[in-house]
């Protein structure tokens, strides 16, 4: 009988041999999907599975129908959209983080992950070379990363003709931008 540990050692071991294979032809291959391959996309579909799915079958699905049908945005003949760094450490990383599983929500559910946001933060004051008191913070993606951004630019606007958003609000018929 396979073990647990059996059976996850050869599912990772397995995702990482594809990964290699999919890094290594990268430059070779073209940077858009062909026809092809993007029409059998469909066949990562079908009904929902009734049991759990063999890792190995699960893996060989994606690699053999899904990264046909990518976009080879790791490889150096790519110049597209500005879609983050794919590189091998940090592929390498995201796996080990994704193995120890954290919820860097809070202190006390992921210790490393606020050490590691604290390191972070301190290492951009430094290179952007930002006030030592300056504050800041991680967020899930660019969509709260813009939510963050306008609601700085709001405080930022509003403390400038006086208002005090956080304590007074932002609708109050007295607010000075909306009274103009």
């Amino acid at each position: 009988m396979v073990s647990l540990v059996q059976t996850q050692r050869a599912a990772l071991s397995e995702a990482a041999a594809r990964a290699v294979a999919y890094l290594e032809s990268a430059d070779s291959r073209s940077v858009a999907p062909a026809a092809e391959a993007l029409a059998r996309l469909a066949e990562l579909g079908g009904p929902l599975p009734e049991a759990p799915t063999d890792p190995a079958i699960v893996l060989a699905l994606w690699d053999e129908i899904g990264s046909p049908a990518t976009v080879a945005s790791a490889g150096a003949r790519y110049f597209g959209f500005v879609a983050g760094g794919s590189l091998p450490a940090t592929v390498a990383a995201n796996w080990l983080a994704s193995a120890s599983d954290q919820n860097a929500g809070f202190v006390v559910s992921s210790p490393v992950s606020a050490a590691q946001e604290d390191i972070t933060l301190g290492w951009l004051v430094d290179m952007l070379r930002l006030p030592p008191d300056c504050a800041g913070a991680f967020v899930t993606g660019a969509t709260m990363a813009n939510f963050a951004s306008l609601a700085a630019a709001r405080h930022a606007v509003l403390a400038r003709v006086g208002w005090d958003v956080e304590a007074d609000g932002h609708c109050r018929a007295a607010n000075p931008i909306l009274a103009r």
